[in-house]
Parts: C-alpha cells; structure tokens; sequence
C-alpha cells in the first residue's frame, strides 16, 4: 500500500485551516497546519512536505514571502496558492515565485482535491522522468543492460556477452540460481535484437501441467478434445516473428523435449488435432537453474536437445560474487519504490548496508529487492536502518551466514564449499598470487589450479 501523502496548510483564518484540514484527510492526507509564512518556515525546517496549500495575504509574512524564503527548502514540494483577492497578475508573480498552481477563494471542495489530484500526476510524472533520464545515464556508462544494473567485472562482461549475442537468431541458454534476473538478459538480448518490434513471449516451463503443455505451447483446433470448442493459436504461434524464453527449461519432461527438439530442428509445429504442420520462425531463449549437464547424464534431460539450446551459454553469477553491485542495485530498487510506493527514502544507514554486504543471498537480486521494499514501507524517515532489515539478517553471525550456504547433510557438499570460501579468501589475500596462496593454502601449485577450475573462481 503506497504511503499517504504529506500536506501542509498555511493560512491565518483558523476557520480555513479548520475547513481544508476536514476535507483533505478524509482523502489520505496526513496534515499540518500553519498560521503564516514565518510559522511555515519552521515547519518545512524539520520536515518536508509532499504538498503545500498556502494563503497570499497573512499577517507577518504573506504567501508571496513565504515562497521566496523557503528556496530550495521547498523545491521537492509541490505548493498551490490560494487567495480571495485573485488577479492575474497575482497569479503570475505566485507561479514565478514557485508555485504550481494557483485557485481563488472562496472556492468548492472539488476544485481544492481537483487541483490536489493533477498535481500528484504531475509529480509522478516528474519522478517517473527522473527515474529513465538516471536509467539511461546508467546505460551510457555501460553499467546496465535493458532494465538489469550492475558495476561488477564480472557483470559487465555478461552485458558485452549478450549485446555481441543479441542481433544474431542464435539459440542462447542463460544459467544462473533463482533470483538472479535470467529474465532480464533474455529480455535485454530481445530488446537489442531486430526482433524487438515483434512479440516477447516469457513461459515458465514449470508452472504448466503436464498434460497441458502440447496444446500451451503448440495450439490446437477445435474439437480436438473435449472442451475445445474453439480453434486456439499456440504459445509458439503467437512468438512468430520475434523470440519466446523458456524458462526453467529443465522442467520440461522429456517428451515435449522431443516435441521441442522438431521445433529448433526444423522451424515447424503441428496443432493438436491435426496432421499439418506450420512453418514458423522463432528465436528461443531457454534459462535453468538447474545443471543440465548433471540432468542429461541422469537421464532427466535429452543429449540432443541440451545441444541444440546449449549454442551460447551466458551463467549470471549469484550475488554473493558480486557483492559490490549490493549498493548500486539499492540504489536502483530505492529510487523504482519510492515512484511505485510513493515515499521519499533517501539513504540506507552505514549500519545496515554492512548488514547487507555480509549476507549470503540465498535468493539473489530478487531477494535483495524484496528485502529494499520492506524498508522502504517501515521506515519511519528518508533513511533505512537496522530496525527495517528483516530480524535474521540483523541477528546473523559470520557462523550463521555460512549455514545459510548449506542446504541439507552432505559431508561432501559442505566441504566444496568451505574449500571455495577459503581459496577464495587466500587468492584475495595474496592479490591473486596463486603460487603464494598455494604456499598459504599448503596445497600443491596444480592441485590449487585445477580447484579454481572446477570452483570457476575469479577474483577481480
């Protein structure tokens, strides 16, 4: 739910203030009330103010006044004037000093939320403007890629990898843990394709029953089973022309696997109920958490078929390789929440952005973003702090976040990964000396090398 929006009331009649106060809290607003432009000042001094409704002639210090005083103390705000002694030229000098809008007394309680109502569109609009000049600032630098942000080498790489991959038809699978943002770079290699002007169809092959894939994914005619009393075009139909992901690809059980296989084979489906074929062309992007490598030797997932989609392989590294990117991606879900929720967060605490920083991210960017947004709704001012991170990461130890690496009893398991933490630990110690960290590590030179090998270990 997005946060209420915060009002100011500046005028010297207290039946006024009364009056305005009544009506704009019924519709969501949190309001202060001033009695002039002097007692303004003080309020904007220790808060800000989403809105001001401000009187022209006070006592002390008129609305006029008031404007050119407050400066850039106001320049967030969004202020509408009003007076009972309108004229155009008072009009224009409010708007000069600042103002965005400007109404006469005495005036009809619609036209006061009216004006409320086209200012707060006004200020989504600006904050929505803001967001893509910073979006497209990010892209120039090359730290992002479609709607994907990073700094990190190892992320940059991934961009460049995908821009050279994205003008070419190539099959692409992209590997990486859940809450990585595999979507994303299909969707970036989409976007930078000649494709882009035809459909992008996302299907998550795992969240479609089994006995409904065919006609999902290939269409059917009506009468073809019972209940099909239309004729329906199919997933891979409707992507004609442009590119189709195939998500969690390794849920495919395998005879829509060979299904699927005829497709990249040879461009064509069949509709269930039917004996024709349709030539289509289409571009597909598979993703998996999954190692399909490790399902094709157990049989799980067909030879073929994982070479065919295996043309270009792109792996997303999990966030915990790339803790650096931590603070440029809060950035980014800050500023995206604060035009969704509504808020004006600034700033994550030093406090809490160790606590980030430390944490193992067991669900990657994903979690990182959900974790922003819960912040964002309990913080009590411009800034998140330890008491809006969840309790499990405030409260987690060194020995707690290694326990979160570990998912079940497996001696074996356990022992890779300690092996990779603390080679790693080693290789950064030593500036990514390998022979002086096999000296620390007292592992042979080769040994050390082929464990980087098969850990895939890069220290930037």
């Amino acid at each position: 739910m997005a946060k209420k929006r915060t009002l100011l009331i500046v005028d010297d009649e207290e039946n006024m203030r009364h009056m305005l106060q009544a009506m704009v809290s019924r519709h969501g607003y949190i309001v202060e009330t001033a009695v002039d432009g002097q007692d303004a000042l003080t309020r904007i001094a220790g808060k800000h103010f989403d809105f001001i409704l401000c009187d022209i002639r006070m006592p002390h210090m008129d609305g006029i006044a008031f404007l050119r005083k407050a400066g850039p103390a106001i320049q967030t705000s969004t202020v509408i004037m009003m007076s009972a002694y309108g004229t155009i030229d008072m009009a224009m000098e409010a708007l000069k000093a600042g103002a965005y809008d400007f109404i006469s007394k005495p005036f009809k309680s619609d036209e006061v939320l009216l004006t409320l109502k086209k200012a707060e569109e006004r200020e989504s609009l600006r904050q929505e403007n803001r967001l893509l000049k910073e979006q497209l600032e990010e892209i120039k630098a090359g730290v992002g890629f479609d709607r994907m942000v990073a700094g990190s080498k190892s992320m940059h790489s991934l961009f460049t990898l995908a821009r050279k991959v994205a003008p070419y038809n190539t099959t692409v699978l992209i590997v990486g843990e859940s809450g990585t943002g595999k979507e994303l770079v299909a969707r970036g290699i989409y976007v930078s394709s000649q494709r882009n002007e035809h459909p992008f169809i996302a299907v998550n092959c795992g969240s479609i029953p089994e006995n409904l894939l065919e006609s999902e994914f290939f269409g059917y005619v009506k009468g073809a089973f019972t209940g099909a009393d239309t004729t329906r075009r199919g997933l891979l139909a409707e992507a004609n022309g442009g590119t189709i992901f195939l998500d969690e690809i390794g849920e495919l059980p395998l005879e829509m696997q060979v299904k699927l296989l005829r497709v990249l084979q040879e461009g064509e489906i069949k509709p269930v109920g039917t004996n024709k074929t349709e030539q289509i062309d289409v571009r597909i992007l598979a993703a998996t958490a999954r190692n399909l490598e490790d399902e094709v030797r157990q049989g799980n997932f067909r030879e073929d078929l994982f070479y065919r989609l295996n043309v270009l392989s792109i792996h997303i590294p999990p966030l915990r390789e790339r803790a650096e990117d931590i603070p440029l991606l809060c950035s980014h879900f800050i500023k995206k929440f604060n035009i969704t929720l509504g808020t004006n967060i600034s700033s994550i605490s030093a406090e809490a952005m160790d606590k980030l920083m430390a944490h193992s991210w067991p669900g990657n960017v994903r979690e990182l973003e959900n974790i922003i947004q819960r912040g964002i709704v309990l913080a009590e001012d411009q800034t998140i702090g330890l008491d809006q991170l969840p309790p499990h990461l405030v409260q987690a130890t060194e020995a707690g976040c290694f326990e979160q690496c570990l998912t079940g009893f497996s001696l074996k398991k356990a022992q890779k990964i300690m092996e990779e933490k603390i080679i790693t630990k080693a290789l950064q110690e030593t500036g990514g000396n390998r022979l002086q960290a096999s000296k620390l590590l007292e592992l042979s030179y080769p040994s050390l090398l082929s464990k980087i090998k098969e850990y895939k270990i890069v220290i930037e």
